[in-house]
C-alpha cells in the first residue's frame, strides 16, 4: 500500500506534457506595427510542429493579425474569422459582401478590415458584431493601419482615406491616378503608401496634404516600411528602393530578377524581401548590397516576418519557410496543399499563416517534456520497490529458518 501511494503521488507531481501553448504578445496589424517593420518579439520557432490548423474553406490571401490570444483573418469566401490562438477554435465569423484579401487591424477592442465589396468594416473584436462600415468607390484589398484614433486605408477607386475610428466618418481623402493595393505605413505624423500609378506617396497624417512622391514609372503593390529615417519599398520592375523619408530622394536601389509584390521586413540593419523570381533576399539596409538570397521552388508574394534571428516567409511552392537571418540557411519548411501568398504573423513562439488550400496553420516548437526529471523519479521509485521486495523476501527467509 505504501509503495502504491508513493508511486501515484510522485507521478501526480510530474508536470503535464500537453502540446498546447498559450500565445503571448501581439501582432495587431499587417506587418506587425504602423511602421511595417515585420519584426516580432519572443522566441523563434526552431523546429516546426503543427499546433493546429483550422479549415475555413475559402482560399486565404489575407494575412493574420493576432491580438490578446485571438487570431483574426479574412478569406475569399467573404468572411472574417476570429480564432483562439492556442487551439484554432472558431469564436465568430462575419460575412461581408465580397472577397477579403485585406489583413485585419485590431485596436482598442475593434477589428478594422477591407472587403472587395468596396467597404471598410469596424467589428467588435469580442463578438464580431458590426459597429460601422464606410463605403469607398471600389474594392478594398488594402490592409488598414490604425494610429491615434484614425484608420488609414487605400482603395481601388484610387484614393487614400483617413477615417474616424469611432464612427467611420471621413476625415480626408487623397487621390492618386490608379488603384491602390499597397497598405499604408504611418510614422511620426506621416502616411506612406504606394499606388499602381507608379508612385510612393508621403502624406500629412492629419490633413492628407502631399509632402512628396517618388516616381518609378512601374506599379507598386509593395507596402512601404519606414525604419531609421528611410522608406523601403518594392516595384513591379523588380527593384527594391531605399528612399529618404523626409524628401523621397532615392538613397539606393537593388534589382531582383522579377517583379516585387512582397513588402520588406527590416531588422538589425538588414532588409528582407521576396520576389517573383522565387527568391527571398537579404540586403544591407544602408547601401542595398546583397547579403544572401534563398531560392524557393515558387514565386514569393509573401512578406517576411523576422523574430530573434529567424526569417519566416511563404512561397507558391506551398511551403512555409524558416531561414537563418544571418546566413539564409534553411532552418525548416512546412508544406501546405496550396500556394502560400499571405504573410506570417509570429507571436509567442507560434507562426500563424494562411494558405490557398483554405487552411490557417499554427506552427510551433515541439514541447519539451521534463524527461530528465521523469527518469530520475522513475529510478527512485524502482529502487524503493526493489528494496521493499528484497526486505520482504529476506524477512520471510529468516522466519522459515527460525
Amino acid at each position: 500500500m505504501f509503495i502504491a501511494i508513493l508511486f501515484l503521488s510522485i507521478f501526480s507531481a510530474v508536470p503535464s506534457m500537453s502540446t498546447t501553448q498559450q500565445a503571448s504578445a501581439d501582432w495587431p496589424m499587417f506587418r506587425a506595427d504602423p511602421s511595417h517593420s515585420g519584426v516580432g518579439t519572443g522566441s523563434p520557432v526552431v523546429t516546426a510542429k503543427l499546433l493546429w490548423n483550422h479549415t475555413i474553406g475559402g482560399q486565404i490571401y489575407s494575412s493574420p493579425a493576432v491580438m490578446s490570444d485571438v487570431v483574426y483573418i479574412g478569406s475569399l469566401n467573404g468572411n472574417i474569422y476570429a480564432l483562439k490562438a492556442n487551439s484554432g477554435e472558431e469564436l465568430w465569423n462575419y460575412t461581408t459582401g465580397g472577397q477579403v484579401y485585406s489583413c485585419p487591424a485590431v485596436a482598442s477592442g475593434v477589428v478594422y478590415v477591407g472587403s472587395a465589396d468596396g467597404k471598410v468594416y469596424a467589428l467588435n473584436a469580442t463578438s464580431g458584431s458590426k459597429l460601422w462600415s464606410f463605403t469607398t468607390g471600389d474594392q478594398v484589398d488594402c490592409s488598414p493601419a490604425v494610429v491615434n484614433g484614425v484608420v488609414y486605408v487605400g482603395s481601388y477607386d484610387n484614393n487614400v482615406y483617413a477615417l474616424n475610428v469611432t464612427d467611420g466618418a471621413r476625415l480626408w481623402t487623397y487621390g492618386t491616378s490608379a488603384p491602390i493595393w499597397s497598405s499604408p505605413a504611418v510614422v511620426a505624423g506621416v502616411v506612406y503608401i504606394g499606388s499602381t500609378d507608379g508612385n510612393t506617396y508621403a502624406l500629412n497624417a492629419s490633413s492628407g496634404t502631399k509632402l512628396w512622391n517618388y516616381t518609378n514609372g512601374y506599379p507598386t503593390e509593395s507596402s512601404p516600411t519606414i525604419i531609421g529615417g528611410f522608406v523601403y519599398t518594392g516595384y513591379d520592375n523588380g527593384s527594391v528602393y531605399a528612399l529618404d523619408a523626409t524628401n523621397g530622394s532615392q538613397v539606393w536601389g537593388f534589382a531582383a530578377r522579377n517583379i516585387i509584390k512582397s513588402s520588406p521586413a527590416v531588422a538589425g540593419g538588414v532588409v528582407y524581401i521576396g520576389s517573383l523570381d522565387n527568391n527571398i533576399y537579404a540586403l544591407n539596409a544602408t547601401n542595398g548590397a546583397k547579403l544572401w538570397n534563398y531560392t524557393t521552388d515558387g514565386t514569393v508574394y509573401s512578406s517576411a516576418a523576422v523574430v530573434d534571428g529567424a526569417v519566416y516567409v511563404g512561397s507558391e511552392d506551398g511551403n512555409i519557410y524558416s531561414l537563418n537571418a544571418t546566413s539564409g540557411a534553411k532552418l525548416w519548411s512546412y508544406g501546405t496543399n496550396g500556394f502560400v501568398e499571405a504573410s506570417p504573423a509570429v507571436v509567442g513562439g507560434v507562426v500563424y499563416l494562411g494558405s490557398l488550400d483554405g487552411n490557417i496553420y499554427a506552427l510551433t516548437n515541439p514541447v519539451k517534456s521534463s524527461n530528465s526529471s521523469f527518469v530520475i523519479i522513475l529510478i527512485v521509485v524502482i529502487i524503493v520497490i526493489v528494496a521493499s521486495v528484497a526486505t520482504v523476501v529476506i524477512l520471510k527467509t529468516r522466519q522459515r529458518t527460525n
